[in-house]
């Protein structure tokens, strides 16, 4: 007599989302799609000793699949948010530092790291820049390129301890390099012992090793010698599909994220995504990740940055000339690529001083917390403080001059302030 089989549904915890044509087999973890009576196999792939299954264009971890079908009556009813705060063009640190701040002071919200900046998906070489050359206009040069210049931007992040972006060792964890390596043998498809002109580069070591052998070419008249190289590893290649890569990066970012959480329900992470990069966000993010752009009057930015930021050895890396910044600020405004995300939120620093209870409802709405999470209000972000950060181009008439370029080629960014003050600069709370 053939043992009866109680299929269960198939969940999908990321979604939380219960399938209504897709069962497990919970003795054999067989997963099938019931398409009127025929049994549908789903495609599967082994990467890095893990078993990956794909689902309607999306790949997923086989083994969790069938651990959160079978568990999904205990799994926490919700997971946590991950809170991604970054300002526009203005000083991204002193900018973050008021809205996280201000989201730091509802309950289980984790801020570990006040000001520091997760720069691994955006920087040179960092995460997106990975996509960029491995889904456009990839090749066998570029992929190897492209794999071996992350592992080497990741390991600097790593290792560098006293680099302000850097210290991952310590911020995120020691087995921050072996998540690395995770990732990049899953999206690695071949090794093959091969070079090309990328590892024929000639470096300081090379040449060292070059000149010593010199003699040695000369007596044995020019024998062959086996050719000295940047890398003595071969070639890695990758010609990963989009939904491939997409899925093993959102498993990397979301072990670093899990890491960095230490248990806590909210994670809040400064400049983890910039302005320029959010139309990447679906991509790599589920429902669970807001994020929230603070932009500011470019007045007050252009005063600050050449005035006082840049007094203090802390200026941002943007000209001090009025017609050039002008330029430079328009150029980057208009390089963002638009989202239509229901993740990003894009709130005014000035709407955090000037409207302070809508403002913070908006944001409270937008990450789905109560009036009663907001446990230490006024704590660490006071609008009464911030507002002498703001109409510092008031504060004398020696500024009339660049405010009136500014005012006339950035009319669109200007904001509308509901009364004039004349904040002094020694009065700011910017340092």
């Amino acid at each position: 007599m053939l043992e009866k089989i109680d299929y269960i549904n198939l969940y999908i915890a990321s979604k939380k989302m219960l399938c209504d044509d897709i069962f497990v087999n919970p003795n054999n973890g067989d997963i099938y799609r019931d398409c009127n009576g025929y049994q549908q196999r789903f495609n599967e792939y082994i990467r890095n000793d893990k078993l990956y299954i794909v689902i309607d264009g999306i790949m997923y971890n086989k083994a969790k699949l069938i651990y959160d079908s079978v568990n999904k009556n205990d799994l926490p009813s919700k997971r946590y948010k991950i809170i991604v705060t970054n300002g526009d063009i203005a000083h991204p640190t002193i900018n973050n530092i008021d809205i996280a701040d201000l989201v730091a002071e509802f309950e289980d919200c984790k801020n570990e790291f006040k000001s520091y900046e997760y720069v691994m998906l955006h920087c040179p070489n960092g995460l997106f820049d990975l996509e960029d050359k491995l889904l456009t206009g990839n090749n066998a040069i570029r992929s190897d390129e492209a794999l071996r210049t992350f592992r080497t931007q990741m390991k600097k992040l790593y290792d560098k301890k006293f680099w302000w972006v850097g210290n991952y060792k310590n911020i995120i964890s020691t087995d921050f390099m072996d998540k690395v390596n995770n990732y990049l043998n899953n999206i690695t498809q071949l090794h093959y012992d091969g070079y090309w002109y990328t590892h024929e580069e000639v470096n300081f070591k090379m040449f060292t090793k070059l000149i010593a052998r010199k003699p040695f070419k000369i007596i044995l008249k020019n024998k062959h010698f086996k050719p000295i190289l940047k890398y003595n590893d071969g070639m890695q290649i990758s010609f990963i599909k989009p939904n491939e890569f997409y899925n093993f990066s959102k498993e990397f970012i979301y072990d670093v994220i899990n890491t960095i959480s230490r248990g806590s329900k909210n994670v809040v992470l400064d400049q983890f995504l910039l302005p320029f990069n959010l139309f990447r966000v679906d991509n790599y993010f589920n429902d669970d990740t807001r994020v929230i752009v603070v932009q500011r009057d470019p007045r007050d930015v252009f005063i600050l940055n050449k005035y006082i930021w840049a007094q203090n050895n802390f200026g941002v890396p943007m000209p001090y000339e009025v017609n050039e910044f002008c330029k430079y600020y328009k150029g980057m405004r208009e390089s963002e690529k638009p989202t239509n995300s229901k993740k990003v939120l894009r709130i005014n620093f000035e709407d955090l001083i000037y409207k302070y209870d809508e403002t913070v409802k908006k944001v409270m709405k937008h990450l789905d917390f109560s009036e009663q999470m907001h446990v230490n209000k006024k704590t660490r972000f006071n609008p009464d403080l911030s507002i002498k950060n703001t109409q510092i181009f008031n504060s004398s008439h020696k500024y009339d001059e660049e405010m009136e370029i500014i005012e006339s080629e950035l009319k669109e960014y200007l904001y509308d302030f509901p009364y004039v003050l004349e904040n002094k600069i020694e009065n700011t709370m910017e340092f």
